[in-house]
């Protein structure tokens, strides 16, 4: 069965659609522009995936591939995520630096992601940490401009691209928390297409797939949303899986973590019950700063 596979044009989300045609075996690849492509503001998961959500349920596409830290919680009316293939490297990865620790008092540090900016100045407040945009390939021209002393990447966005030779030093998930999803591709189809999902079948990991089911259940059971900088990455051994958690001001002022193990054959009880914990431990509060700053900035 031959699909037409739905992604964005960036670099990056080629590598990735190409992966699953191969895998495949066939598949036509049809490049979909979305708002967050055309430059749309920060802020809204969906301008990653919204078009592509669209060309789905028009009938344009049969499967689109996402970066899985890129779906929203609640997916478009009458779509599922079908299939998870298996996981790339979670982790985030420092480059134009030995790691944070080679980094001097006053360093400038680029990243575009909340969760970064909030474990960054949660481990070195003395970091000067900038806002930078762009797909990787413009970030790393930026980062050898010299705009930046270092900045910080999905290490499977660099793999992806034949680029990890810039990567200096890979951040530990258990204290450096990834994104939800991380490393992990989302194929997602309509409900309900069963010849689709039979296809697709063959490319599901089911342990990458518990693992994400686990990090989106948190996210829900938080109300976490692209405002709140939160980490949050699933590990499975043998038939026990391991969640880490994190919710942290954008600043690094004020943060919760947590760790819990439950069994690999309920993800998302696992999830809830993480996302349960950190509330207690006053996640609620600190989730609360960071959307009432974001509100803010906008109305600025």
């Amino acid at each position: 069965m031959s699909l037409r596979i739905g992604t964005r044009a960036s670099a990056l989300a080629l590598a990735q659609a190409r992966l699953v045609a191969g895998a495949l075996g066939e598949g036509e690849i049809v490049e979909v522009s979305t708002r967050g492509d055309r430059g749309a503001a920060a802020g809204d998961k969906s301008r990653w995936v919204g078009e592509l959500e669209a060309a789905l349920a028009g009938g344009e596409v049969d499967v689109a591939v996402h970066s899985a830290k890129d779906v929203p919680g609640e997916l478009g009316a009458g779509l599922e995520i079908a299939a998870v293939p298996a996981r790339a490297d979670a982790r985030d990865a420092v480059c134009g630096a030995a790691g944070l620790d080679a980094l001097g008092a006053g360093a400038r540090v680029g990243t575009s992601s909340l969760r970064r900016r909030a474990l960054l100045l949660a481990d070195r407040p003395d970091l000067e940490v900038v806002e930078m945009r762009g797909n990787v390939d413009t970030r790393l021209g930026k980062l050898a401009d010299g705009d930046y002393d270092a900045i910080v990447l999905a290490r499977a966005g660099l793999e992806r691209l034949g680029r990890t030779g810039e990567a200096g030093d890979t951040l530990p998930a258990e204290t450096f928390v990834p994104a939800p999803g991380q490393g992990a591709l989302a194929l997602e189809t309509r409900a309900g297409d069963d010849a689709t999902r039979a296809a697709l079948s063959v490319l599901d990991d089911p342990r990458a797939h518990a693992c994400l089911r686990a990090e989106r259940a948190l996210c829900a059971a938080i109300g976490a949303s692209c405002h709140t900088p939160v980490g949050a990455w699933a590990s499975i051994e043998g038939e026990t899986m391991a969640l880490t958690a994190f919710a942290g001001r954008p600043d690094g002022s004020a943060w919760a973590r947590d760790r819990l193990e439950g069994p690999a054959g309920d993800p998302e009880a696992l999830g809830q019950a993480v996302g349960a914990r950190l509330l207690g431990a006053g996640a609620a509060e600190i989730l609360a700063h960071a959307e009432a700053r974001a509100a803010g900035a906008e109305t600025r």
